[in-house]
């Protein structure tokens, strides 16, 4: 007995035989298209949970530590060609020198320079010039207008607050003396705690050296 054919309601009539092909066919398409899609979402599903996963387990190594250079060792070498005693301050823990090196600049004065990253991840130097002019010091405080004077262990110090202008660099307050020799800058971008406990470290220096 032969099966009825599927009256369409859009035709009005049974479907023809191509109709019916043409519409199982369309029909095993658009099940084949939404398995497809189906399968590319959960794949990106699992590759996502893959990455997290790998972002959250994987214990990634830490930073190395910052290698602090030896300022005592690079002024004893420094100490071999400078008559003026070199400032070594001994500073407490947490503070690490990024640089220690003597210079000569171009107007032939010897400078002795110490670079440090303080505990609170700010900027310290000194700079310590021998037989320096006022021309020198006018170029390593790039010309700063003075504010004050402190006294910090026995040494009177010229200051230069410039932390409020709008872009002084590393040198947003600075400190300057002469003694014997020596003309010394402290320079730098810390906090008022740190900049006092730089500059009395550099003033025992300066006063154990004369």
């Amino acid at each position: 007995m032969s099966r009825e054919r599927r009256i369409v309601a859009e035709l009005g009539r049974p479907e023809t035989p191509e109709e019916m092909a043409a519409r199982k066919a369309a029909a095993s398409k658009r099940h084949r298209d939404n398995q497809t899609f189906g399968n590319l979402i959960a794949a990106i599903v699992v590759c996502l949970a893959v990455v997290l996963v790998m972002v959250l387990v994987v214990v990634r190594p830490g930073l190395p530590e910052r290698e602090a250079f030896d300022v005592p060792a690079a002024a004893a070498a420094a100490q071999r060609v400078v008559d003026a005693p070199l400032v070594v301050p001994a500073l407490p823990e947490g503070w690490a020198a990024n640089l220690a090196e003597l210079r000569t600049g171009a107007d032939g004065i010897t400078t002795w320079y110490a670079g440090y990253v303080t505990p609170d991840e700010q900027f310290l130097s000194f700079t310590q010039a021998v037989d320096a002019n006022p021309t020198w010091l006018v170029t390593a405080t790039e010309d700063a207008p003075p504010t004050g004077e402190r006294e910090i262990s026995g040494i009177t110090w010229t200051e230069h607050d410039q932390r409020a202008a709008e872009d002084p660099g590393n040198l947003a307050y600075v400190l300057t003396t002469e003694r014997g020799a020596s003309t010394v800058v402290v320079a730098g971008t810390a906090g008022d705690a740190e900049l006092q406990t730089f500059a009395e470290a550099v003033s025992e220096q300066l006063a154990a050296g004369e």
